[in-house]
């Protein structure tokens, strides 16, 4: 039977729902391994154990890597779910996202697959993020109408977590309204006001007629802030817009709806609009870095003191230690200091507002990083088609958009800057591309930011550029002579090399390409950041200080959608905190905010606003590398926002280095909390359910050790809160961020855990 596949993309910030009866499934039976005949209607299933497809399998305790697990599912198919629909002509299966390939059986017979498995012609490929919708006529064989039908879904995972995460799966019978959509484009009147515009379409030729209205919901409340409606009809050729304003400093839903006139069925979409929580910075001078630096003895010194008020400032200093200047225009401090020691010294930053001074600590001994790095990675915005013009344009971008003011000072070219082949000593060459590495690196250092660059220890890169393999000392002696200050070292490659050696499966096998390098850059006269990027293999966080890695990669690859940052945020971090500390860090990936999209085809994050607030907030608790994976030039208001709020990002830059621990998980809340220097915590309120919610924060009070508080900040609104109300709206993935502080010391405590 021929079998058809609909890929259903909704953007990140909009959720749809029509008209349509479905029938929904949660829980199935599940069975690790794979058998063919598993797909069959009469299957023993005595020994299955039950699972629900609304979280991954890995998450429900099955370890299933580089394998197969089965989902089976029985359920009834009323004929009324066919009556209903004024189309009668399709079934439609919708499973969401599976993690990574799957093949789909209706009664024993295949009726869709979504990517591939490594036993097909062409080879194993993930399409995890793909959401699956199969369609079987209304007029087939297969569906057993009032009957009980079967529905079996083989899945195979490459790397945890695994399995279906996006339940319950929903089947439909469609109705020509579910022909309809609604778009959402933003726009702004002759008077500056935002306006949200609300496009009804129609994919028929058949005009369809009814009522389209639009309003503007505050969440939290429930109210109706403006609305507008009017009569309208649409068809293939013809469509209908509503523009309504809203405001983008205040947390709003616009729910735009279309109701037919003749059968009354209707579609609604709601839209979740950009709102900008960060208050503008003050005119006058303002440090928004952390009063710490780390250096190694003789080093070159690159820091750039990050000071945001009206241009232009002026930053100097009356007791600058021997050996150190400072650029007064750019805040860029450079030098070496040759001993080991603690200098601390006094910066002023002026301008026509005012001044300011910032009490500033270098600590010259043999730990950097003192805290996480912040900066900007080339990969997730240009992909392989990077080039130095590029980074260069985006070091500009990163300046004249202020990030640079909020500490944001690493410039890392990913990979794609390698030539074909070595030079005939050798050495590693760039491709044309690149003119000059060393001149790039010189103008970097000169604004004040550093330098990165990437490789592999095998003999490829992800991208097939040349990795680092037998060259190892080479590279890390051109790192040297080009100013490099991180290196970003991939896995990739050497995995070939790594399957041949026969102590491949123990941690010594894993660790040993990368001690290796660690050895070379350590000969090197310069400090260069280590960042481990190998997935997360052989729990390389219990392992990677004992390389001096300065960080490491803790997952895979993240994308912007909310599985993703789930499954790396709040699955894979929580027990890791006890690996985090100055100098070496935990890392679960690049940030996907901004315009992002690999190479060509950048577009907005599919984050909502909700979402990219609880992605900051959280990655700041985690103590967290913080480097930018968009077109900084193409960055928004919002974005810049989320990025350079200084109280949240000092949450990250905390010179204590403690990363933060889930204290709380019950149901779909989950408290995280993280000591701060001045004997504050921040405290995150994330909710990760499907529904937004009342949290009462007074509730947790025993698990997070407080008896009362002292005070309550907003860090994302940077307002100071009632302490003896506590009770607040956290929308569907959104967070409330706090920093608090409590009568008495908070102690550490034991996780809270309870069943939804």
């Amino acid at each position: 039977m021929k079998h058809f596949l609909i890929l259903l993309a909704v953007a990140g910030t909009m959720s749809l729902t029509s008209s349509a009866q479905d029938v929904l499934m949660e829980n199935a039976k599940f069975h690790a391994g794979d058998n063919a005949s598993w797909a069959g209607e009469n299957v023993d299933e005595s020994s299955w154990r039950d699972i629900k497809n609304s979280a991954t399998w890995t998450s429900q305790g099955v370890k299933v890597e580089n394998g197969f697990g089965w989902y089976r599912y029985h359920v009834r198919l009323p004929k009324s779910l066919l009556e209903k629909s004024d189309l009668k002509e399709t079934v439609d299966f919708i499973l969401g996202g599976i993690d990574d390939a799957d093949e789909t059986y209706l009664n024993g017979k295949l009726i869709g697959k979504t990517g591939r498995f490594p036993s097909d012609e062409k080879g194993y490929a993930s399409q995890w993020s793909t959401k699956r919708c199969y369609r079987v006529p209304v007029t087939s064989n297969l569906v057993k109408w009032d009957g009980v039908n079967v529905l079996a879904v083989r899945v195979y995972n490459a790397s945890d977590p695994g399995g279906m995460f996006e339940g319950p799966i929903r089947v439909r019978v469609p109705n020509t309204v579910d022909n309809l959509s609604i778009s959402f484009t933003e726009a702004k009147a002759a008077n500056g006001t935002l306006q949200g515009i609300s496009t009804i379409n129609s994919k028929m030729k058949a005009t369809k007629s009814g009522v389209f209205a639009v309003k503007v919901v505050d969440p939290e409340t429930g109210e109706t802030l403006s609305e507008k409606s009017m009569k309208v009809s649409v068809n293939e050729k013809k469509n209908k817009a509503i523009a309504v304003p809203y405001d983008n400093h205040r947390m709003v839903r616009i729910i735009s709806t279309f109701t037919e006139s003749k059968s009354g069925l209707s579609i609604t979409s709601q839209y979740i609009p950009k709102y900008i929580l960060t208050p503008a910075a003050p005119a006058t001078p303002r440090f928004n870095t952390p009063s710490l630096y780390g250096v190694r003895p003789g080093s070159p010194i690159h820091f750039r003191f990050g000071v945001s008020g009206d241009k232009p400032v002026k930053i100097t200093s009356d007791d600058l230690p021997q050996g150190l200047s400072i650029n007064p225009d750019n805040g860029a401090l450079s030098g070496s200091l040759a001993k080991a020691g603690s200098y601390t010294f006094t910066v002023k930053a002026k301008n026509a507002k005012g001044e300011q001074l910032q009490r500033f600590t270098i600590r010259v001994g043999s730990t950097i990083a003192l805290t996480p790095p912040m900066g900007w990675n080339s990969w997730n915005c240009w992909g392989l088609s990077v080039t130095q013009d590029k980074v260069i344009s985006s070091a500009k971008a990163l300046i004249e958009k202020g990030l640079a003011d909020y500490g944001y000072s690493y410039m890392n070219i990913d990979d794609g800057w390698e030539a074909p082949e070595r030079n005939p000593d050798g050495t590693i060459g760039v491709n044309e591309k690149f003119p000059s590495m060393k001149a790039l690196g010189d103008w970097l250092h000169g604004e004040g930011l550093k330098f990165g660059i990437y490789s592999s220890p095998g003999d490829l890169t992800c991208g097939g550029y040349l990795g680092s393999i037998d060259h190892e000392l080479q590279d890390a002696e051109s790192y040297n002579s080009w100013g490099i200050d991180y290196l970003k070292y991939d896995w990739c490659g050497y995995g070939r090399k790594h399957q041949t050696e026969p102590d491949n499966h123990t941690v010594a096998s894993y660790v040993r390409p990368y001690l290796l390098m660690e050895r070379c850059l350590r000969q090197q006269p310069r400090d260069i950041f280590y960042s481990l990027c190998q997935y997360g293999m052989a729990d390389v966080w219990k392992w990677g200080e004992a390389v001096d890695a300065n960080s490491w990669r803790t997952t895979g690859d993240i994308t912007d959608t909310w599985q993703s940052l789930y499954n790396i945020g709040f699955e894979r971090q929580p027990e890791l905190y006890p690996y985090a500390k100055p100098g070496h860090w935990n890392d679960p990936d690049m940030l996907i905010v901004g315009k992002v999209g690999w190479s060509d085809n950048l577009r907005d994050s599919r984050l909502t606003p909700d979402e990219q607030y609880t992605h900051i907030s959280l990655w700041t608790l985690l103590a967290s590398n913080m480097l930018i994976g968009c077109d900084i030039a193409q960055m928004d208001e919002f974005t810049v926002s989320l990025l350079c709020n200084n109280e949240v990002n000092a949450v990250n830059q905390d010179i204590l280095g403690k990363q933060a621990k889930r204290d709380v998980e019950d149901g779909s809340i989950q408290i995280w909390s993280r000591p701060l220097s001045d004997g504050s915590y921040a405290v995150g309120i994330f909710n990760v359910g499907k529904t937004d919610a009342h949290v009462d924060f007074k509730k947790y009070f025993p698990q997070l050790g407080i008896k009362s508080l002292k005070s309550v900040r907003d860090l994302w609104r940077q307002q100071d809160l009632d302490t003896s109300d506590v009770t607040y709206f956290i929308p569907t993935h959104g967070v409330k961020y706090l920093k608090v502080k409590s009568e008495e010391p908070i102690g550490r405590r034991q996780s809270m855990k309870s069943e939804e």
